[in-house]
């Protein structure tokens, strides 16, 4: 039977008074506050402020990392921002915008020094608040680092041909991983041409520096670094496995024509089930070690490789190096205790850093919206510090289910919800619906923001 019912006509008119968009904004600029980002901005690029101007450049740069939070990909989106005073307070103009992007640009080096060094401030004083919560609590950090296409449609400074015959540039990210009752947040965004290798070492070892820089020093203590096969080079592990580093790792390694030779030679009784992301027994899916049927003098010493054979999916296409039907993968670790299957686990694990490329392209990766290649440099930084608030925001006030929420479940349900601004007895007042499924997820992580002494 059809519902003939409809529903009212509804009549709009411009004229409410104290509406917000938005209002969840406020989660962002209140884990801004108690991590001490915007403080710490505000002190390292001090430099770049012009005698007698109004607006700081460190709440600016905040303001962008906001608004990118909430879903803008261009320097004008700040206005979102600047409509909503009462929200976020007073916000510079676009050509303000413009102008501080450009200085910094034009003084690249010394001003991504000074946000850099205020990410890591803030990450210091956000994994303390988050205690047993903060990555690496009871284990090591894992850090991964992939590299992602990000398509120009222009000539862009520096774009080029990608290997995957697009144009545009080939950044190479650096995540720390939450683990799986998180996300992730981004330690480094460091910007490549499209020409850029999937495995130059020098780039990996570059990326790998600024992400250490931005660990709490107890953090650097106990490192895991996860790569794919574009990782697993000579010289980067090398770099890695050097006596003053002692960080542990765990990368893709490509299958040669010895190893295949070497795979043929392992017992039937050395196949070791393969476990599931729940750490179950995987069926038709073995893995074993190759380490004493290979010459790996060549390599760092105490260098594993563990290989692991399954059965492809239906309809997946076999390919040469494939034998007996089954796909082979390899990696390398330096780890020397744990059960097979768990080492294996634990570095195919490393696909959450695909999760949170997507993210980050969720959240201003996706276009490099400024025509110099230092301004878009710059841009990566914005769009890691908005990535960072996502996270930090997450890993000090949320629970649950919505600890692991993506940027685009975050705004449509806690970011973009409406609110009412309230003036009475000298105080503002959020008056959030009473009816949105979520009002009391967002007051309830709000209170405990404004409970946490600022940084």
């Amino acid at each position: 039977m059809q519902n003939t019912v409809r529903r009212p006509k509804i009549a709009v008119s411009a004229d409410g008074t104290g509406i917000v968009s938005h209002a969840g904004g406020l989660l962002l600029t209140e884990t801004a506050r108690v991590t001490g980002l915007q403080a710490a901005l505000t002190a390292g690029l001090t430099g770049w402020r012009p005698a007698r101007a109004v607006h700081d450049p460190g709440k600016i740069v905040t303001g962008l990392a906001v608004a990118v939070a909430l879903g803008g990909d261009c320097l004008a989106d700040l206005g979102v921002l600047r409509a909503e005073p009462a929200l976020f307070g007073p916000v510079a103009s676009d050509p303000v915008v413009s102008r501080l992007v450009s200085k910094l640009a034009a003084d690249a080096p010394a001003a991504l020094r000074a946000v850099r060094a205020a990410r890591a401030a803030a990450r210091l004083r956000a994994w303390q608040l988050a205690g047993p919560g903060a990555p690496g609590h009871g284990g090591p950090v894992i850090v991964d680092i992939d590299a992602t296409i990000v398509t120009s449609c222009s000539e862009k400074e520096k774009a080029a041909a990608t290997w995957k015959k697009t144009w545009g540039f080939h950044p190479l990210t650096v995540f720390a991983d939450h683990g799986p009752a998180g996300t992730g947040e981004p330690l480094a965004i460091m910007l490549r041409p499209g020409n850029a290798g999937s495995n130059t070492a020098a780039d990996h070892i570059t990326a790998a520096k600024l992400a250490l820089a931005q660990l709490p020093p107890p953090a650097r203590r106990r490192v895991l670094i996860r790569t794919d096969s574009g990782g697993g080079t000579h010289e980067f592990l090398n770099w890695l496995t050097a006596p003053s580093r002692r960080l542990a790792y765990s990368t893709g390694f490509t299958i040669t024509e010895d190893m295949q030779d070497a795979v043929l030679r392992i017992p039937a009784r050395a196949w070791t089930p393969a476990y599931d992301s729940d750490g179950g027994v995987r069926d038709g899916a073995w893995v074993a070690e190759l380490t004493g049927l290979l010459d790996l003098r060549s390599w760092p010493e105490g260098m594993r490789v563990i290989v692991r054979k399954e059965r492809p999916h239906p309809g997946a296409q076999l390919r040469f190096t494939d034998l007996g039907g089954h796909r082979f993968t390899a990696f390398a670790t330096s780890t020397r205790t744990g059960q097979l299957p768990e080492l294996e686990l634990r570095h195919r694990q490393r696909a959450r850093c695909e999760d949170r490329i997507r993210c980050a392209k969720d959240t201003g990766l996706r276009n490099l919206p400024l025509h110099g290649y230092d301004q878009n440099q710059i841009w990566c930084e914005i769009t890691a510090l908005a990535c960072e608030l996502l996270a930090w925001t997450q890993l000090l006030a949320l629970t649950g289910h919505a600890r692991r929420w993506e940027p685009k479940k975050l705004r449509l349900r806690l970011l973009s919800a409406a609110g009412k601004i309230v003036r009475g007895s000298r105080r503002l007042r959020l008056r959030l619906a009473a009816r949105w499924p979520w009002t009391a997820l967002i007051t309830a992580a709000i209170s405990q923001l404004q409970a946490m002494e600022p940084g």
